[in-house]
């Protein structure tokens, strides 16, 4: 063992086994080259869905069911509450998933792509074409009284499947569609947040509402008194989430709202880390010339560790901390418990046969017709510009993978529809409309999408001229 105030050549710990530590870094090698692949989110969620059907559509099916209608409660003296573990899942894990949302929508809005109206015009447009186009085809197709309420079903993009989709393609799509891709998916996320808090939402409760105002006010009295441990901020979310659900309204839109008041302004910044550290360094070298107490070394790194902490906004260590446990966790294990559906005993009447159509339809046509039309529209009206290097054929590939709904479309449909029939429909229609869409967005990205970039003397439409040319 190495003494106080020397440097140990070993890479671990020296109470740890070498021997049982290579073997941990043998092990979990191959998980972490998955990890770092950037399809690996939308390939962990097609599995999932893989599973989820596989298990609805076997002899299992009965111990599938079983387990996600599995009672889960908490009991305080008198106070009793009791859900199912799917509800947990809904509600609760995807709470943070809608949080983490929040985050990167007020991020966009404060220095991303939406920032600046110009940079916002266009991937606006696309994603209002993307909403509304799809939700008019629905209703003209499944607008009846019993099946109205799924309208909002096919409105929604599953970025990770869209990326994943785009990776495949690999060098055929510029760095500036995926940005315009993920652009246009966070301002779906907030239509489809809004469209939930409004039409999805059930009578609302003025004492849940106290409840949630109680905890938002917790909240930014904490931010105003510079309380900076995200701990301490976890009861206040809860009760604003307890406050939400009391109120009748579905309580991820707690995770929104929260999402949306985090602080995106660094208090140091990597400039202030810097200075900071510095001295801190320069303090820990004396302490080791000088041989001094532990205790004064511990309050030089805790220091070190405060410093290390606020170089980024508090939204930005969210995002980073939490965007692995959404993307590897929570939404695998929604696609788990929402993604089986049986096949066997299927009832096709004439209401799920109109919401599985409608469904696919909107999906499938709705979203790429609405995205590009109204991108056209929008860069026509000189209202909004092209980025450099992005084409017509570019916003075609980028309307088909928008196509894919998944997560978002799963759990619109299982607050717009009560009927297990017609939920039992609807989510067959998101999952055929999705397969079918990221099919035909590698075929058509195949192409339409040359390697590299549009070629040298390659044929470029007048529109697309103009378009890259307003810049």
């Amino acid at each position: 063992m190495s003494s106080p105030g020397k440097f140990s050549d070993k890479t671990s710990p020296p109470e740890a086994w070498d021997s049982l530590i290579r073997l941990k870094h043998f092990t979990s090698r191959p998980l972490e080259r998955f990890l770092k692949i950037e399809a690996a989110s939308g390939i962990l969620l097609i599995l999932s869905a893989a599973i989820a059907l596989i298990c609805a559509n076997s002899q299992w099916n009965e111990a599938y069911q079983n387990f996600w209608q599995l009672p889960l409660g908490i009991q305080i003296a008198s106070f009793y509450f009791e859900r199912t573990l799917v509800w947990v899942v809904n509600d609760v894990l995807m709470a943070i998933f809608f949080f983490v949302i929040g985050l990167e929508i007020k991020r966009e809005i404060h220095r991303g792509e939406l920032s600046e109206w110009r940079r916002a015009a266009l991937p606006a447009a696309a994603a209002l074409g993307g909403m509304i186009v799809p939700a008019v085809l629905y209703l003209i197709l499944a607008g009846g009284p019993n099946t109205r309420s799924g309208w909002g079903v096919p409105m929604a993009t599953d970025i990770a499947f869209a990326i994943g989709i785009l990776t495949l393609l690999g060098k055929r799509v510029p760095a500036a569609l995926r940005v315009l891709l993920l652009t246009v998916a966070v301002i779906d996320d907030l239509g489809a947040i809004i469209i939930i808090a409004v039409f999805y939402s059930t009578g609302i409760s003025i004492s849940g509402i106290i409840l949630a105002v109680a905890g938002l006010a917790w909240i930014f009295l904490m931010q105003r008194l510079g309380i900076r441990s995200k701990i301490a901020y976890i009861f206040p979310a809860i009760i604003t989430w307890a406050g939400i659900y009391t109120a009748g309204m579905h309580p991820t839109i707690a995770g929104v709202i929260v999402g949306l008041i985090t602080p995106v302004t660094a208090w140091l910044g990597p400039e202030g880390f810097i200075q900071s550290i510095h001295g801190d360094l320069k303090q820990i070298e004396t302490s080791i010339q000088k041989d001094t107490s532990v205790h004064e070394l511990a309050a030089t790194l805790q220091h070190v560790n405060f410093v290390r902490q606020e170089v980024l906004s508090p939204a930005d260590s969210l995002i980073e901390t939490l965007h692995p446990w959404v993307a590897f966790i929570i939404m695998p294990i929604f696609a788990l418990a929402n993604a089986g559906v049986s096949l066997s005993g299927l009832v096709f009447n004439d209401d799920a046969s109109k919401v599985a159509i409608a469904i696919t339809i909107g999906l499938l046509v709705g979203k790429p017709v609405g995205i590009i039309l109204l991108s056209w529209v929008a860069i026509k009206a000189r209202v909004a510009i092209l980025p450099i290097g992005i084409m017509f054929r570019h916003l075609t590939v980028l309307g088909i993978v928008s196509g894919i709904g998944f997560t978002m479309s799963l759990f619109i449909a299982q607050l717009a529809f009560e009927n297990k029939i017609l939920l039992t429909s609807a989510k067959l229609g998101v999952l055929t409309a999705s397969s079918i869409t990221a099919f035909l967005a590698i075929m058509m990205g195949r192409m339409l999408l040359p390697i590299g970039g549009i070629p040298r003397g390659a044929a470029i439409t007048a529109d697309e001229a103009e378009a890259s040319t307003q810049l």
